[in-house]
């Protein structure tokens, strides 16, 4: 046998289809302080423009999609999948008030289809057209013998920046504050692998399955993006007093609006403020899943959260429903009592209480 990278399972000539075909997603990201063209062994940005700050702020932020992608490889639907892994890295930046400069993303596979890439990528530059930052490259990595020919994986790290006097956190919450929710589009990108153990398991639908509650097939309501709340937030505390945002994702509302919150508050956010989207019953009732359980690994109708002065609640809530995003008043910051203890701790490390109260409308 003659040995070659070809007859070891990489395919080079689809590799190069590949960046072809995906270069128009990418050019259409560009930003005026993107410095050369695709295809450098790394992308160049210029911030000169942001050293007006007193003192900027880099923020950096890395993630992946998760086991959603099970989902898209089975619907052999590929092109939202990038959105998704936007909406994870892109909108854990905007949290502290950076604005999101740019991105980057890594696919590995285990056989390079070059039109399956060029899907993804196109994904991905929708979701960096949302989010307002450029992509400005990645790798594409072929895996034959360690992944299937069709798995991937997906993954992004993205930058921004943030001048010190601005950063939005802890430090400014202050007791009286109004909690302000923006509705998720669904479940996002999180908690999948229960979702799929309900729907798609043995006892489940399946994807094809059309349910009513929901309005469409298992596997169309399992794909709906994540929703892109960057530009959003940033016009949030550009126009009214925004102290803190909370990035709703893994470990669900309570752990996430904790760790954004000082150890001496607390929060009673409460439920009777919102109705979830019918999936997240549609799993509570299939698989028998306790309530404490979906509220610890699903955001329940709740993608992001912004924690406002109460003087500017009303302005905060008319500037998101102005821009398409569904807002509500579901809290307030009052003091912490001794000894008390929210529904989860904090996620990443110490923070406030926070308790969901009351039901579901």
């Amino acid at each position: 046998m003659t040995a070659s990278y070809a007859a070891a399972g990489v395919d080079v000539e689809a590799g190069e289809r590949a960046v072809a075909l995906m270069r128009a997603s990418i050019a259409s990201t560009q930003r005026p302080e993107v410095v050369g063209e695709f295809g450098g062994f790394a992308g160049l940005f210029d911030i000169s423009a942001y050293m007006q700050m007193s003192r900027p702020l880099l923020a950096t932020s890395t993630d992946g999609v998760g086991t959603k992608i099970a989902v898209a490889r089975a619907m052999d639907v590929h092109n939202t999948i990038g959105i998704d892994l936007v909406a994870m890295v892109i909108d854990d930046l905007v949290v502290c008030g950076a604005e999101p400069l740019f991105m980057t993303d890594y696919i590995a596979v285990g056989s390079v289809v070059p039109e399956r890439i060029a899907a993804i990528v196109s994904g991905i530059a929708e979701g960096c057209r949302q989010a307002g930052c450029a992509l400005v490259g990645g790798e594409t990595a072929e895996h034959p013998g360690l992944m299937a020919p069709d798995e991937y994986d997906v993954a992004g790290a993205g930058t921004g920046v943030v001048d010190a006097d601005f950063l939005l956190g802890p430090d400014r919450v202050r007791v009286g504050d109004v909690v302000i929710a923006m509705g998720s589009s669904g479940l996002h990108s999180n908690g999948y692998s229960l979702a799929r153990l309900v729907l798609l398991g043995d006892s489940g639908p399946g994807l094809s399955a059309h349910v009513d509650e929901l309005g469409r097939t298992v596997g169309e309501e399992l794909l709906v993006p994540t929703r892109i709340y960057a530009r959003d937030c940033l016009a949030l505390a550009a126009n009214v007093d925004v102290h803190a945002i909370s990035h709703v994702t893994g470990g669900g509302l309570a752990a996430n609006l904790a760790r954004v919150l000082p150890a001496t508050v607390a929060v009673d956010v409460d439920r009777g403020t919102w109705v979830p989207q019918p999936v997240f019953g549609v799993i509570r009732d299939l698989g028998k899943v306790a309530v404490a359980d979906l509220e610890r690994t699903f955001n329940m109708g709740i993608g992001m959260i912004a924690v406002v002065a109460a003087a500017d609640a009303d302005a905060a809530i008319e500037l998101l429903e102005e821009r398409g995003v569904r807002a509500w008043a579901c809290g307030a910051v009052r003091e912490r009592r001794d000894g008390e203890h929210g529904d989860a701790e904090a996620k990443g490390g110490p923070g406030g209480a926070v308790t969901l109260v009351g039901r579901h409308s």
